[in-house]
């Protein structure tokens, strides 16, 4: 769980989803989001350092649970793969249940959202992959 591989993953990790989340979701997507919102629950001025907390941990438990899924087979279409099954649980699986409990978004935010998510998470997953199999022990033949 705290092998060198899985904690430069978690470094590397945590930064490309701290900048991609922002690129993607306070960038190119905001006004979007904005237009598909119903109640608005942002805070303003939001709270950085918190956000990386968070990437930092999410990062940790995704790479740990990346390495018991991959069981040393390390790739990036593996990982993407990996990434899509997760985007998908956060993105549809739980995306409907806010769907059906909240009124932040319309339906169409929220399949925007589903999308986006198995996107950003199929990235991560690469990027998880990539780092172990740079940082992994080389077979000796």
């Amino acid at each position: 769980m705290f092998s060198k591989s899985n904690l430069i993953a978690t470094l590397v990790t945590a930064v490309v989803m701290f900048f991609l989340g922002f690129v993607i979701w306070g960038v190119a997507l905001e006004s979007f989001f904005k237009s598909h919102m119903i109640t608005d629950v942002s805070k303003e001025p939001m709270e950085f350092p918190l956000i990386a907390v968070s990437q930092l941990v999410g990062a940790f438990i995704l790479c740990s649970i990346y390495r018991k899924w991959a069981r040393g087979h390390h790739s990036a279409s593996e990982g993407f793969e990996f990434g899509i099954a997760v985007g998908a649980f956060t993105g549809i699986a739980m995306g409907l249940m806010w769907y059906a409990t909240s009124t932040m978004m319309d339906f169409t935010g929220f399949i925007a959202e589903a999308i986006v998510e198995i996107v950003y998470y199929g990235i991560v997953g690469a990027v998880i992959a990539l780092v172990y199999k740079a940082t992994s022990k080389k077979a000796t033949t």
